[in-house]
């Protein structure tokens, strides 16, 4: 993309740091399938400290990552029980059901990522039932893209937890944005990595690295995941070099995902005062943007081709719902450009 662009259709089109570049440059390498591969093995210890878990495994992308939880937590016939806007069911190609023959089971969402609690109970309780397929993994969604980027409370995650755990069920968390979770909460990401079983994690997202996600959990959950990274085609070799990166990404990187959230701020609340567009700021709680077109005579893709004849990209949810992203390269100045150009192309 050419540098005058201000890109904010999202956090993956980082580049990485200086530092980033330094390290992969000087990393000390080794066959990772063989588990030679020291700075692999230094990010998996970084990375499951980080969250307070057993183990971590690195993988090539947070759909990797996932699917190969999905695939370490249950079986062919079982159902993955998740969120009806989560970002496992919209964009990750049905791998568990494609690749590990299960069932997706959705529940409605609410506008800030939560599932009720009353059907997940419903849908993780035992059956006798023939008819019924048995539960495999609940998971959830923190932060919610499709939710424009809201982080689950706490107290929620303790309580679908305890709920997932009566029901001998493991809840698995799609963390890609975790970070930003905890930043927005003002805790450690491991307070809220207590209150789940296992969990995916990106690297390549507000934390500019270029390339990996993380899975961790139980050790011997990790065993089967990684068996599962294989099977996916995910056993790497020298990947040193891409860890050197994710090291410096959770080492570096994790403070200055405030900055992200103040100008996601700053983007909302700019877009708030242009007629046509409408914003829930409530759900302006980290480094997403999710708006809606009201008025009848914005076409989305005019608007979205009106931002580009200035300058300025973004990305859509469907329908009349767009998305911005705020990330690493983008300052409080880009953010004022943006709202400008959208209130030109909105006019």
């Amino acid at each position: 993309m050419r540098p005058e662009f201000i890109d904010l259709r999202s956090d993956t089109v980082t580049l990485p740091s200086p530092a980033m570049r330094e390290a992969i440059a000087r990393a000390e390498l080794g066959d990772d399938v063989y588990g030679e591969d020291p700075t692999v093995n230094r990010l998996e210890a970084l990375a499951a400290e980080l969250v307070g878990k057993e183990a971590a495994v690195l993988v090539v992308s947070g759909t990797m990552g996932n699917l190969a939880s999905l695939l370490a937590h249950g079986q062919r016939g079982q159902r993955v029980v998740c969120g009806d806007e989560c970002h496992i069911y919209h964009y990750e190609a049905g791998g568990a059901s494609a690749l590990g023959g299960m069932i997706y089971h959705t529940l409605p969402t609410d506008a800030y990522g939560a599932l009720p609690l009353d059907l997940v109970r419903e849908a993780l309780a035992a059956s006798d039932d023939p008819h019924r397929a048995p539960a495999g993994v609940l998971c959830l969604e923190n932060t919610h893209n499709r939710r424009g980027g809201t982080v689950l409370p706490l107290a929620y995650l303790e309580a679908a937890h305890a709920t997932a755990t009566a029901a001998g069920i493991a809840l698995h968390l799609d963390g890609a944005r975790i970070f930003n979770a905890a930043v927005a909460l003002g805790v450690e990401a491991r307070a809220i990595t207590r209150h789940v079983d296992t969990v995916q994690l990106c690297l390549s997202k507000g934390l500019a690295a270029p390339v990996g996600s993380l899975v961790a959990g139980p050790r011997a959950f990790v065993e089967r995941a990684r068996r599962a990274r294989k099977l996916l085609g995910g056993g790497m070799r020298q990947a040193g070099v891409i860890a050197a990166a994710g090291i410096v990404a959770l080492t570096e990187m994790v403070g200055r995902l405030a900055e992200d959230h103040a100008n996601a701020r700053l983007l909302a609340e700019g877009l708030a005062h242009i007629p046509g567009l409408q914003v829930d700021l409530g759900r302006a709680q980290t480094n997403i943007v999710r708006f809606e077109l009201v008025a009848e005579h914005l076409a989305p893709a005019d608007f979205l081709a009106g931002l580009r004849a200035r300058g300025v990209l973004i990305g859509g949810l469907g329908g009349r719902t767009l998305r911005a992203v705020t990330h690493y390269g983008i300052s409080a100045g880009d953010v004022a450009r943006a709202v400008v150009a959208a209130r030109e192309a909105a006019a």
